[in-house]
């Protein structure tokens, strides 16, 4: 049986979801009236361990319960092309009936073009699968994609050993994170692709894992710097990227899909001849004693932008230029098959320091792959929607999942979030926003 990591368990842990084809455009929601002057943010659950400190600028996230969901699958992370369209990966699902999935020998990833502007009323559709081989790894999946300059870069990475795995009585989904394989490129928008040159055995960056070793850009996503990479402070294409750096006496999938302990950042001038050549990528090395910024094309040098060891995982960072803010999207997948935890942190720089927004715990009861499309933040930088799948392990070891918000399913879910700032007034959270936190290991 094929496995696929957000989908399929096979044997050991099947979930009950049933995914039936789906229309270009899902039925839409009727929005709630509009937010009283005082708002009520989603509970900020700050564990005490936390080494980032709170923002003073950006203080709470208030989600308006506005939301739609599209398709049947899940990795929806949008490109904002100079046509004004959204190019975007997908895989594990179908879409408009097509499926994809990204496990075993028949690996394949899904691509498809997102129209419209308003999130409600989107259009999913040129969807088409593309097929690649993750040996020696038992999964490739999508991870960074970029349109610019009417090409259209889509990246690959692996995970091993299989998709469901028991161990010690417990369920786990793709324990170990493999590496980066590189970009294929496409010149006509998905209708055709040129693979790329870098295998699962010769990836890009040169990394291994076929024994859990850990992984230090493995999964990296662009930094979205706006319509046509508009805000690039330099003309450069950004990388950020989930790892690990330690792999000594830890817990099992220390360093998966969707756990990691720290964000790693990589940057290149985007083109055909420089995507897929190692050599011209620099990376972030940390400081120098001016404070600014340390680059280096030598890949032992590379240093964390951000860390938190046993609560970091799936990382995204967008530009919010109307805030003149970068803002990163963090799930710790705690065990990769129970409730997870998603953070918003905020910094000045997209190298950091970094500052606690607002801490999600169990969001979704289960979202992953969490980001914000530039596309959908409003003119005054408050108001965006926040992109995510949900609730893909349903059933599995006897856990149950609630939409938290409501809304949330395996698909592309987008939900309306309003950033409060100091000056909003607040009350304490209600039951649109406050959502019943269950303790760790129940069921409900």
């Amino acid at each position: 049986m094929k496995l696929a990591p957000h989908l399929i368990f096979g044997t050991l842990c099947a979930a009950s979801r049933v995914i039936a084809a789906d229309p270009a455009v899902s039925p839409l929601v009727d929005a709630p009236p509009p937010p009283a002057k005082a708002l009520s943010p989603w509970p900020n659950q700050v564990p005490e361990n936390c080494p980032f400190p709170r923002s003073t600028e950006l203080t709470g996230v208030v989600f308006t319960g506005r939301h739609a969901e599209y398709t049947g699958a899940d990795t929806w992370y949008p490109s904002w092309a100079a046509d004004g369209n959204l190019y975007s990966p997908w895989t594990d699902g179908n879409v408009n009936g097509l499926t994809s999935g990204s496990g075993g020998e028949q690996a394949t990833t899904g691509h498809a073009t997102i129209l419209g502007d308003d999130p409600l009323k989107l259009t999913v559709t040129n969807q088409g699968i593309f097929k690649s081989s993750p040996r020696p790894y038992e999964g490739r999946y999508p991870c960074g994609s970029l349109v610019h300059d009417g090409i259209w870069y889509y990246g690959t990475y692996c995970l091993h050993p299989s998709g469901s795995l028991l161990r010690d009585g417990r369920t786990f989904n793709w324990p170990w994170l493999g590496p980066f394989v590189g970009f294929r490129t496409s010149r006509d928008f998905g209708k055709t692709w040129t693979e790329t040159p870098c295998t699962p055995a010769q990836p890009l960056f040169g990394e291994h894992a076929l024994n859990g070793e850990p992984v230090k850009i493995g999964a990296p996503h662009f930094v979205d710097f706006g319509k046509a990479m508009e805000h690039s402070p330099d003309g450069n294409a950004y990388l950020v990227a989930q790892g690990a750096s330690d792999g000594n006496n830890r817990r099992f999938a220390y360093n998966s899909w969707i756990t990691a302990d720290q964000a790693y950042l990589t940057r290149v001038k985007p083109g055909i001849d420089t995507m897929n050549d190692a050599s011209k990528y620099q990376f972030f090395a940390g400081y120098q004693t001016n404070g600014e910024a340390a680059w280096t094309h030598d890949f032992t040098k590379l240093k964390p932008i951000a860390e938190w060891r046993d609560n970091m995982g799936c990382v995204t960072i967008t530009y919010n230029a109307p805030l003149k803010k970068y803002l990163m999207c963090v799930t710790d997948g705690t065990t990769t098959v129970t409730r997870f935890n998603t953070y918003i942190l905020e910094s000045n720089q997209v190298t950091g320091p970094w500052r606690m927004v607002s801490y999600f715990k169990y969001f979704g009861e289960q979202a992953y792959f969490v980001n914000f499309p530039s596309k959908f933040i409003s003119a005054d930088g408050r108001t965006l929607w926040l992109c995510y799948a949900g609730n893909f392990s349903e059933g599995c070891d006897g856990i149950h999942f609630k939409s938290i918000p409501a809304g949330g399913r395996y698909a592309m879910c987008l939900q309306e979030v309003r950033l409060l700032s100091p000056s909003d007034p607040v009350i304490p959270a209600s039951p649109l926003t406050a959502p019943e936190i269950p303790e760790p290991g129940s069921d409900h």
